[in-house]
């Protein structure tokens, strides 16, 4: 078994949205008797909240919170309606066909976990005050979930107090909640040690510099959505920071998705999965798999999420110029159980649509996952295993690098970014680079890590123009870009208002 630091053998309470204990009715005396008992109720607590095994729980890894929204709603996946299977009330068919309402489960779920966690955050900094470093780190997890928020949902409150009631609670514009983000993170991020966060030891799934600093370029990147303006610069300085701190990119783009992934280079920032310790689960290959491909390995399936048309026409799917991440990211065509033999069973990619209902491929149509390298003595029908789940990786500090250049006219040098991750991959250099070009190679590079609907967002083409899914009414105004605010959290304060366009 790897080595894991006793400081992540924490618990995994938590508290429903701006409760009033979100240390399970802990005593301060309680909480600070020994320094590790302080780390397991305060930070242990935060770190323990991201992953998770429960629907709407877990910034990834479990169904129908912040991975699902900013997967489901865009070009590179669908879950098709097979029949009886994956209709679920239309849930699936709106969020791809936009048309979600404002009483979504996982609209909802995502919101109540994101500001669950900050609640505790807000507690944890109350009682590590004496504990200065700690306390900037929970800062930081503070505002790393604000950054989600801010990105999904635009207008919310900035609760920093663990004593404010719901209805006091008061809504800030977008601008001011980036500037908020950006702020706590610039003030923390030179008291967060410069360590590698995914390697097991103490600082193993802990936010350090480099993370808050991936943080940072991410915002930069994102502020002409946010505010309305550009600071590509500052996106290239904090990249070229975490540049100096030796990431680099994995020579093998599978091996930062293989079981025990923990060596890798080129991964930043991870969801510790340990199926001995830890509940965090990856439950997206058993949700993507046909019965008989997990059957065949040992484990069972649901038979649903797929990749779209868009993803197999971006990878040159079938073709002489298949993009070589295809093979590791999907499986399509004939599937082979854990000792490499074919299984009696064909994905057919092409087949996809929004409802395959009564199709003759109704059962394998789509390409499905494959990314994560199944863990042979995963648990709990496979979803407990011992892949790291990735959340930032090197790769997209270089795109993110070469997107910058893009736009400050500095075309030759992004191209060397880009092509370098192309190297990385076999694929064939590109001669030269367009912004289209761009946001295709990041379909292929971060297929199923959750990045997609924020990119789309980003290139101004975030619902336009997809397989499945006509012009809808009202459109043009791109309210979609942000979710709603649930109807159930709106009748709990008169003070907050809903997204226009809703």
């Amino acid at each position: 078994m790897r080595k894991i630091s006793i400081l992540l053998l924490f618990a995994l309470s938590a508290c429903s949205f701006l409760d009033e204990d979100p240390l399970g009715q802990k005593t301060r005396e309680e909480v600070v008797t020994s320094e590790a008992n302080l780390y397991l109720n305060t930070l242990g607590n935060l770190y323990g909240m991201i992953g998770g095994s429960e629907a709407g729980q877990g910034l990834a890894g479990t169904y129908g919170g912040v991975y699902d929204l900013n997967t489901f709603t865009t070009d590179e996946a669908v879950l098709p309606t097979r029949g009886g299977d994956w209709y679920d009330g239309g849930l699936w068919q709106r969020l791809y066909l936009h048309s979600w309402e404002v009483v979504e489960a996982p609209v909802k779920d995502a919101w109540n976990y994101l500001y669950k966690v900050i609640v505790m955050a807000n507690q944890s900094i109350v009682d590590l005050s004496g504990k200065y470093d700690w306390q900037q780190e929970a800062r930081a997890v503070r505002a790393l979930y604000y950054y989600y928020l801010l990105d999904m949902y635009g207008r919310v409150p900035i609760v920093t107090s663990p004593d404010i009631a719901m209805a006091q609670v008061e809504q800030s514009e977008r601008a001011e909640v980036f500037r908020f983000v950006v702020d706590e993170l610039e003030d923390v991020a030179g008291d967060l040690p410069l360590e590698r966060s995914n390697r097991p030891g103490t600082w193993y799934g802990r936010v350090t510099r480099p993370v808050a600093w991936f943080l940072l370029a991410k915002l930069y990147l994102n502020a002409p959505v946010y505010v309305g303006k550009p600071y590509y610069d500052k996106v290239i300085e904090y990249c070229d920071l975490i540049s100096s701190c030796g990431y680099d990119l994995e020579p093998d783009y599978a091996a930062n998705f293989a079981v025990y992934n923990e060596s890798s280079i080129e991964n930043i920032f991870t969801i510790p999965m340990d199926k001995h310790l830890f509940s965090a689960q990856n439950q997206y290959l058993f949700r993507s798999r046909h019965y008989n491909h997990a059957a065949a390995c040992g484990f069972t399936g649901e038979n649903g999420s797929s990749a779209t048309l868009e993803v197999l026409e971006a990878n040159g799917f079938g073709t002489e110029k298949e993009d070589p991440r295809f093979n590791v990211n999907y499986w399509g065509g004939v599937p082979y159980d854990l000792d490499g033999n074919p299984i009696d069973l064909e994905y057919k990619p092409w087949s996809v649509a929004l409802d395959v209902t009564g199709s003759p491929d109704e059962k394998v149509a789509g390409a499905r996952m494959k990314k994560y390298e199944l863990d042979p003595s995963a648990m709990k029908d496979g979803k407990l295993m011992d892949n790291d789940w990735v959340l930032f990786r090197y790769a997209d500090v270089l795109l993110m690098k070469a997107e910058s250049l893009l736009h400050n006219d500095k075309a030759d040098l992004a191209l060397k970014y880009v092509n370098k991750v192309r190297a990385r991959a076999g694929a064939d250099e590109f001669e030269g680079l367009t912004y289209d070009m761009l946001l295709e190679e990041r379909l292929r590079e971060f297929a199923w890590e959750g990045l997609r609907r924020q990119d789309l967002i980003r290139f101004g083409k975030y619902g336009k123009d997809w397989s499945f899914r006509p012009s809808l009414p009202g459109e043009d105004s791109g309210y979609t870009n942000l979710f709603p605010i649930s109807a159930d959290v709106l009748a709990l304060n008169p003070k907050l208002t809903q997204n226009p366009g809703y």
